[in-house]
């Protein structure tokens, strides 16, 4: 599909990343399917020392300087692939954001190279057992001793938890709304341990899972922000890059589930012709095709904004609700065109599904993506953050972009 926000080296870059997965991921998902209960700490470390990682980090720290669509495509690339692996990519992104947006000089000198690298990759750790997606009754707590802040509490589906070198970890430090605080927490920090890793219906070889603080201290220069932005931290990392991103998963999902349902459609036959040649399998195919261009439509135009540094809070939402819904059920609509054969593990399609279905929770439920669009719609949405952090990062903008993109090929 053309796209009038797509340069030569968007193109480019689509086809390094593919040729890459197809190389190097595709041969390794039957082993990440056979796991199913822990990470590919090996694989993920192959692919982010490609540098992909770092996609919206700016050159000055060894970044691509690409921007947002630039990573909607690395992600969506690797997750035609491996929903799990384009997971990964993802989650790092999202753990980056933290440090792109309230970092301080120093902690951005510090890491930022690390991640670019693919040397470190960075998480963000909010949800709690106890309060799920309520940010605010989080109860996980810190302390401050001296010149360290003691954290102790629970983190749950914290991507990449078993892989991660540098979780951004919000904890409560007084009562309120203004009472939370981030900080960068290393993975080898004393007091920090992981519960076992447990099998999840899909994107097997990605960690989602429990961090667990008791009594870690961390020194007080490692907190993002200052004491009392853990909020901001939170939402904002959740709206401006934890959204587009899943956008993005279920864009390299869909594209999959399309190719899967017509190489299928293809191969068999009924009736003395080829299965596409039914016009109810026609149909079928034609919604899947219809979706899948609304999809894209959404997420490109979506990231675009977010590269233009225009307001585009409502735009993101409504990309990650239209993707995952879409998604998902383009995925049970080729079930149906495979009948029992879309069941079977060695084809690829119950995989598609499982994986779709892992991205509805993640930065908020498509219920809460309406909630907030109506909100916009009425009048009584709040600040956008991508109107309040659009100059913050330096992020490209879609006049660098030819150049920029060019430096992951």
């Amino acid at each position: 599909m053309s796209d009038p926000h797509l340069t030569d080296a968007h193109i480019r870059l689509r086809e390094h990343v593919r040729k890459f997965a197809e190389a190097e991921i595709a041969p390794a998902v039957p082993g990440l399917e056979g796991t199913r209960g822990s990470a590919d700490r090996e694989l993920a470390t192959l692919i982010a020392r490609q540098g992909w990682i770092g996609a919206t980090i700016d050159p000055a720290y060894g970044g691509m300087g690409a921007g947002h669509l630039a990573k909607t495509i690395i992600i969506e690339e690797i997750s035609r692939v491996s929903g799990a692996m384009g997971a990964m990519v993802q989650a790092s992104q999202l753990g980056t954001a933290k440090i792109l947006h309230y970092g301080t000089d120093e902690q951005k000198r510090t890491w930022l190279p690390q991640i670019a690298s693919g040397d470190c990759l960075p998480t963000i750790a909010v949800t709690e057992p106890g309060s799920g997606g309520h940010v605010l009754g989080m109860e996980a707590t810190g302390r401050r001793r001296g010149r360290n802040y003691v954290l102790t509490g629970r983190k749950v589906y914290v991507g990449n938890s078993h892989i991660g070198h540098l979780h951004g970890i919000v904890v409560r430090t007084r009562p309120g709304s203004r009472g939370l605080t981030a900080f960068l927490v290393e993975a080898d920090r004393p007091g920090l341990t992981l519960a076992p890793e447990v099998p999840a219906l899909g994107l097997h070889g990605f960690s989602f899972g429990e961090v667990i603080l008791d009594n870690c201290p961390v020194p007080a220069t490692n907190m993002i922000g200052q004491e009392g932005d853990g909020l901001a931290v939170a939402y904002s990392s959740s709206v401006l890059y934890g959204r587009p991103n899943l956008t993005a998963v279920a864009l390299g999902i869909h594209q999959a589930v399309m190719e899967e349902v017509t190489a299928f459609t293809s191969e068999r036959h009924r009736y003395g012709r080829h299965l596409h040649d039914l016009a109810n399998i026609k149909l079928k195919v034609g919604q899947i095709a219809s979706r899948l261009i609304t999809a894209r439509l959404t997420a490109y135009h979506a990231a675009h904004l977010l590269d233009t540094g225009r307001p585009c809070d409502a735009d993101l939402m409504n990309a990650k609700l239209v993707n995952t819904e879409l998604a998902i059920d383009s995925a049970r609509a080729a079930m149906e065109i495979e009948a029992a054969a879309g069941l079977l593990i060695n084809r690829p399609l119950e995989r598609f599904l499982r994986d779709a279905l892992h991205l509805l929770a993640p930065a908020g439920t498509s219920d809460i993506q309406l909630l907030r669009l109506g909100e916009a719609a009425l009048g009584l949405g709040k600040a956008q953050w991508s109107e309040e952090l659009a100059d913050a990062v330096g992020e490209a903008r879609s006049d660098r972009a030819p150049h920029t993109a060019d430096a992951a090929v």
